[in-house]
């Protein structure tokens, strides 16, 4: 292709502002952004733009945000913008005719190593099941979710006690990059698309479903090892989740001890100084961040100064 695609991004939160504003660094002919709907939120209920929406707007950009994308005024909106190819990233599932409008086709930046962990959470679901390395992929839109043709790929590696949101920032610059690459790649015909297999055993595949409230319970029951992937695949958001002393507490930052735990299961130890502990299976979660019920998130050290065993 000889002059610049005409690109349409489609992306909310924070994590796609890094891939837009890599494609405007690139200088990339973006010609409109697609985002959410401006909605009400905080205690005020006051209305709030997007991330993506607030940067593109800084950017003077053209922003779109339909309430509906199968709407025949959405349809004619991107129509008559023309798109050589459409770039998708953290972004809601898009219509047939809207993905399959653009020439070059519309490209999805997936936070994993597909087709491991498709689904809504990748970041959360890989630590959550103790992986050590995950990674980015690029990909063209089909109609099952994540199931279409691989463009590019990177890999990352997971540390020990990396938590969701180190990860998740993490990937949000690699993806940029990736992103970049894949779409000079196209521009210059040099990626060729890789169909992921039909035949795959689902049995080797591991997926990433949206995250619910009841996923963060912790089960002391598991081994340390296991609470301790939970509780940082879930940090700092949505947080893993126990009761002591029948007050609900998040733990948003822990280690695994392993020694023999000699009290009952979830039991809560501590010196009321210096450190705490949780009694697992196999061991004592020791807890170096949270937040109690009805107090702020804080280190441990801080919280015992005014625990008093209820």
């Amino acid at each position: 292709m000889d002059k610049k695609p005409r690109i349409i991004f489609m992306g909310t939160p924070a994590f796609a502002v890094a891939s837009l504003s890599a494609l405007l660094a690139a200088e990339m002919n973006v010609v409109a952004v697609v985002t959410a709907p401006d909605k009400p939120a905080g205690r005020g209920m006051q209305m709030q733009e997007s991330a993506v929406k607030k940067y593109a707007l800084a950017n003077q950009l053209l922003v779109l945000q339909p309430e509906k994308l199968k709407s025949t005024e959405f349809l004619k909106a991107i129509q008559d913008l023309q798109p050589d190819l459409q770039i998708v990233v953290a972004f809601r599932m898009l219509p047939e005719i809207i993905w399959s409008l653009p020439p070059m086709g519309t490209l999805n930046v997936h936070g994993s190593l597909l087709p491991q962990y498709r689904g809504a959470a990748p970041i959360n679901w890989a630590i959550i099941n103790g992986e050590k390395e995950t990674g980015v992929t690029t990909f063209q839109l089909q109609h099952a979710i994540d199931t279409g043709a691989i463009l590019l790929q990177d890999t990352i590696a997971i540390g020990d006690n990396m938590t969701a949101g180190e990860l998740h920032d993490t990937m949000m610059e690699v993806g940029a990059q990736l992103l970049i690459k894949t779409v000079r790649g196209l521009i210059d015909n040099s990626i060729k698309a890789i169909p992921q297999a039909t035949n795959i055993d689902e049995k080797l595949l591991k997926h990433a479903p949206k995250l619910f409230t009841k996923n963060g319970e912790i089960n002391w029951e598991d081994e340390v090892q296991q609470i301790h992937n939970l509780v940082r695949g879930l940090a700092p958001f949505p947080s893993a989740i126990t009761k002591i002393d029948g007050k609900v507490v998040k733990l948003f930052s822990t280690y695994p001890l392993q020694e023999k735990a000699t009290e009952p299961l979830g039991t809560f130890v501590t010196d009321g100084k210096t450190f705490a502990k949780i009694a697992c299976s196999n061991g004592y979660l020791g807890l170096n961040d949270i937040q109690w019920e009805g107090k702020k998130r804080m280190p441990i050290v801080d919280f015992l100064r005014g625990y008093r065993k209820g």
